[in-house]
């Protein structure tokens, strides 16, 4: 398996433009990694089975360990309100509910309140007026805001700033040697740099404020995998199988079946997977977890279209390795019309986007989305797609995004029989 992957990481990262990859898995009780690349086109750094990258929102899963690690303490309670422990907290919602993306407030605020300890504790009382889309725990919308409130709670409990709680609970004890909570301490490792465009970033992570949903997180491979393997080692045994309980079920978006505390779960043919998935600017990783089986696969990129190279290689990993058969990549048939276009047509909005569903005088769905807020100032582009049939409500786009068609869910139904919710993974509500 280790000489199929270096063989085959570089033909694969320079069929989809990748600069750089690192490769970590663990199985047969065993760690084996591999890497290929470049850290960083301009310098031309040769990315290697030590390097770190970003992991992104993988960072979620780590967050609400740490939140558990409390939960065993008994110093938390999941079905407690978030208030209890932040009174300054203007929403009634529980633990729970932020850790199982449930809790029904807009998720994507990215708001940089500066690279002081304080940070998270500024961007938390900045909450109070984002728009609540639906009642707590009655739907699934991914919110990187609530995992954010959840990384204060873990300060306000443990009484430290959330750097030093990830160090002194998780990297330390699981002997996480090459992690790096913010640019100071990567600038230690020999350290990825996010492309966009094939252009190495301006800017190497986002805002501080958000480290607990995944801002600033960087590992290894090798790190990543032996997280995933020793987890249940800084938990109780009751607490890490809970995280592994399904919360809530998704819809159909082409990501998993359902979310557990932290981690999203895919039942398979072969078996049940857990993981997450993570980017930043110009990075992308990939976590996947068989627990039945030992088996667990972290794949790290730093640039190009990442999604077809994670789709080959964990589905031969976890196919070879543990039986479990990767799902494939939907793809759009063009012709295939949705039959209830007039459900669907209306203007969905959050604080990052506007999208606007037209059905055209041949029947035809278009979408149009355009760039609002935070994502505009990085400079997320307009684009505008057909929309074709899939799946029930799901329906695909025929441009890919990254390499991939990735489906748009249309959930809930108003007075009228049209959709209440565009479903991309964040709910975005008709105007």
């Amino acid at each position: 398996m280790l000489d199929w992957l270096q063989e085959r990481l570089p033909e694969l990262i320079a069929d989809h433009a990748v600069p750089g990859i690192a490769v970590g898995v663990w199985a047969g009780g065993e760690v084996y990694d591999a890497a290929a690349g470049v850290l960083n086109t301009a310098t031309g750094v040769e990315a290697t089975t030590d390097s770190i990258f970003q992991i992104g929102s993988v960072t979620k899963v780590l967050t609400a360990t740490l939140a558990m690690q409390l939960v065993d303490e008994r110093k938390v309670e999941l079905d407690a309100p978030v208030r209890r422990y932040l009174p300054r907290f203007g929403r009634d919602v529980t633990v729970r509910q932020l850790m199982c993306h449930v809790a029904g407030f807009e998720g994507d605020i990215f708001t940089d309140t500066g690279p002081g300890d304080d940070c998270i504790e500024r961007y938390v009382d900045l909450l109070d007026d984002v728009p609540q889309l639906f009642a707590p725990g009655s739907m699934f919308s991914y919110n990187n805001a609530a995992f954010c409130v959840l990384g204060r709670l873990i300060e306000v409990v443990r009484g430290k700033q959330f750097d030093e709680c990830m160090r002194d609970h998780l990297f330390e004890p699981l002997e996480l040697t090459h992690a790096a909570s913010n640019p100071y301490e990567a600038i230690l490792h020999r350290v990825a740099v996010g492309h966009l465009d094939g252009e190495p970033v301006k800017t190497w992570a986002m805002a501080r404020s958000n480290a607990p949903a995944g801002s600033m997180l960087a590992m290894r491979a090798r790190d990543l995998v032996r997280f995933a393997r020793l987890q249940g080692q800084v938990l109780s045994a009751e607490s890490a199988a809970a995280m592994q309980e399904p919360q809530i079920t998704l819809p159909d978006i082409g990501w998993a079946d359902a979310w557990g505390l932290g981690w999203e779960l895919s039942d398979l043919p072969g078996g049940t997977v857990i993981g997450h998935d993570g980017s930043t600017v110009g990075q992308a990783a990939f976590l996947r977890v068989v627990p039945e089986r030992d088996v667990a696969v972290a794949i790290l990129t730093n640039g190009g279209s990442p999604r077809p190279v994670h789709a080959e290689l964990m589905g031969r990993l976890l196919q070879e390795l543990a039986g479990v058969t990767f799902p494939e990549l939907p793809v759009p048939d063009p012709s295939a019309r949705p039959e209830h276009p007039e459900r669907y047509a209306g203007r969905y909005t959050s604080r990052e986007s506007i999208t606007d569903v037209r059905q055209d005088a041949d029947g035809r769905l278009w979408l149009e989305q355009t760039p609002i807020g935070v994502s505009a100032e990085v400079g997320d582009q307009p684009h505008r797609t057909e929309l074709v049939a899939w799946r029930g409500d799901s329906l695909l786009p025929v441009e890919p995004s990254g390499g991939v068609y990735w489906p748009v869910a249309f959930v809930g139904r108003d007075n009228e029989g049209r959709a209440e919710y565009l479903h991309t993974g964040r709910a975005d509500r008709r105007a």
